[in-house]
């Protein structure tokens, strides 16, 4: 492991200029809220899902989610989801553990009942398959982000023509009176237009229609009104920086306020990640040495989209590593669940295997007071990683 990585706090790893907008932004919400937990929602309802997140959510940094194994996933779900999620200022990782050919990971992630890359900011994935699975849930995410950034336009134009000698009425002899809709209500500047489609229709006043009955069908042609709507399908990008903008001095103008810096951070960037599964804490598991080494070798080559690992370790172990390490398999007081399940302590994991963020399933869906309990979690990750931190200077 990369022993500078190890010695840096978190704010100023958040401001490395090569990471993924992504990374900046979850090393930058760890560094203001001191939590580097993540919870796992291991649950089988969308009640239990929202009301985990509504106990947990001020304590993390990240919810792991598993929208498969949730009877009643919904678009309530996710809605509700996210509405927590940015009220509480934590990012949403589903544990979709991606593992086909190209073709067919790039359709489940954006598509179907479950539409991860739509809501879901990370996700993560096998490389057994080889590298096209990376390839190809980028693409997807990208054909996602754009979906989600179409509006449609409608501009209504209505207008009083003079007409001609010939009776018809010339396209450029009104001053038609515009309306525009945007149904996202969003005033982003457009950057693909589609070709509008116009639809013309005239139309008679009352007094006109009246007057045409009673004179009979040989009265003169009457005046028209134009009544025009074109609707225009257009794409827009929602202005956001690249990286975000020396967190390390907003955070020390606002260390006594962490709200106050959360204000600052702002949404998350317009943006998806993956994490690869290189590592795992199950007993007598198949992710050899040689597959870590894989994995390592694989994001290196795809820095812009994966963020790092979910491992066991820090698998930072070059100079110009910037991984991010998820760890899983932490859990205070027990050692396994006798099913190849083999748990540590977060400080531990922390401290000594250079973890970034910890993932917590168990040891905080069956305590009694989730919320104390995630909170407990999260005192003892942090002081894992200030103690790190103090050790490597």
């Amino acid at each position: 492991m990369s022993p500078s990585i190890l010695a840096q706090p978190f704010s100023l790893r958040a401001e490395s200029e090569d990471l993924p907008a992504l990374s900046n932004y979850l090393l930058s919400l760890i560094a203001i809220k001191h939590s580097n937990l993540c919870v796992s929602a291991d649950v089988h309802s969308t009640s239990a899902l929202l009301q985990l997140a509504e106990e947990v959510g001020d304590s993390i940094c990240m919810l792991k989610t598993h929208a498969d194994i949730i009877n009643d996933f919904s678009e309530r779900s996710i809605q509700g989801l996210q509405e927590i999620a940015t009220r509480k200022h934590f990012l949403i990782f589903e544990d979709r553990k991606f593992g086909d050919i190209g073709n067919t990971v790039e359709s489940q992630y954006s598509r179907g009942p479950l539409h991860i890359a739509s809501w879901a900011h990370i996700t993560n994935a096998h490389i057994f398959p080889g590298p096209a699975v990376i390839t190809s849930l980028q693409a997807a995410a990208t054909s996602t982000l754009l979906s989600l950034n179409q509006s449609v336009s409608t501009e209504i134009s209505t207008g009083t023509p003079r007409l001609s000698v010939d009776g018809s009425i010339p396209d450029s002899d009104h001053e038609p009176d515009r309306v525009r809709a945007r149904i996202d209500g969003s005033d982003a500047p457009t950057l693909i237009n589609s070709a509008p489609h116009t639809t013309s229709v005239p139309m008679r006043s009352t007094d006109q229609l009246h007057s045409t009955a009673a004179a009979g069908p040989t009265s003169a042609t009457p005046e028209h009104s134009i009544v025009t709507a074109t609707t225009t399908i257009s794409q827009t990008i929602s202005p956001s920086s690249t990286h975000p903008t020396s967190f390390t001095r907003s955070l020390s103008a606002s260390s006594s306020d962490p709200s106050s810096a959360l204000a600052m951070l702002g949404p998350p960037p317009h943006a998806r990640g993956l994490l690869l599964l290189a590592q795992m804490s199950s007993a007598n598991n198949h992710l050899t040495p040689a597959y870590t080494a894989a994995c390592l070798a694989a994001a290196r080559e795809h820095k812009g989209f994966v963020l790092g690992f979910i491992a066991q370790e820090s698998l930072n172990r070059e100079p110009g590593d910037r991984f991010l390490s998820i760890v899983p398999g932490v859990h205070l007081g027990e050692h396994g669940d006798g099913k190849g399940q083999r748990w540590r302590g977060p400080r531990e994991v922390v401290r000594d295997e250079g973890a970034d963020v910890v993932i917590v399933g168990r040891g905080v869906l069956g305590a009694k007071d989730r919320r104390a309990e995630a909170e407990r979690y999260r005192t003892e990750a942090w002081k894992g990683y200030e103690e790190r931190v103090e050790r490597r200077k």
